[in-house]
């Protein structure tokens, strides 16, 4: 099936300057049709309409909240009925926090996890057995630079935890759903110019983060959006269960 006759879901794609955004637009110029799911539902409708008028596509967005599986239910019956099959998910909704281990409460332990770990599973879940049934898709999970180097950017010790349980989570459903024809990677993201880091890159804060990375500057949305493209092509068969850096070389290994 061509990727106009194809749906791609993204999560946590309302914010305007966000990553998830950019990975709709970017589908969409590719030719997939494109699902919005985000708690904010006008949200996700600007980004939907703003996608369907710029590439002609059919996009539609909806509330979701990923942490909820009733809300999930609903949101991806909507898709289903409003867009062909779905063929693609970018597991893109998430959260961060700051707060030192010595000092998370069990609540905000909970919280970076549900959004970040059990979202992701709530939505995979649920469109998974139809990628398996018919012989293709693809699933991309946005991590982080924090899972892989422990943190030391913006998040804590919850935030890293949780971008960790992704890296695990995306390896073994690569090695489950291969035979199936879907391919599932990671992306691991490190400073990207973003609502979330916006405050963080400014003054001799920004200077001193920016000397650490070797190509000279933060990260661009549009940067990490076409790698998720490229991982969603149908071409791209014989990859997964990797997971793919883009930090500019400041975290090497």
């Amino acid at each position: 099936m061509p990727m106009s006759d194809m749906t791609a879901v993204v999560t946590g794609a309302g914010s305007r300057r966000g990553i998830g955004r950019a990975t709709t637009h970017a589908l969409a110029a590719a030719g997939w049709n494109v699902a919005v799911l985000d708690l904010d539902e006008a949200g996700a409708k600007e980004t939907a309409d703003d996608v369907a008028a710029t590439h002609g596509v059919a996009a539609l967005g909806a509330a979701c909240d990923v942490t909820d599986g009733a809300s999930v239910e609903s949101a991806l019956a909507t898709v289903t009925e409003a867009l062909p099959p779905v063929g693609a998910l970018v597991n893109n909704a998430g959260i961060t926090s700051p707060v030192p281990f010595l000092e998370v409460t069990d609540a905000e332990w909970e919280r970076v996890f549900d959004v970040n770990v059990r979202g992701a599973y709530n939505v995979t879940r649920r469109l998974a057995p139809g990628m398996a049934g018919r012989g293709f898709g693809r699933i991309v999970f946005l991590s982080s630079v924090s899972a892989e180097r422990g943190g030391g950017v913006f998040g804590g010790v919850a935030y890293s935890a949780a971008k960790a349980g992704q890296l695990g989570f995306a390896r073994a459903l690569a090695r489950e759903l291969g035979p199936s024809g879907v391919t599932v990677n990671s992306v691991a993201p490190g400073l990207i110019d973003t609502d979330i880091t916006g405050g963080a890159l400014e003054g001799e804060r920004k200077t001193a983060l920016l000397a650490g990375i070797p190509v000279g500057r933060n990260g661009r949305v549009d940067d990490v959006a076409d790698l998720i493209t490229y991982l969603c092509r149908e071409e791209t068969g014989y990859i997964t269960g990797a997971t793919y850096d883009v930090n500019g070389g400041s975290h090497i290994h």
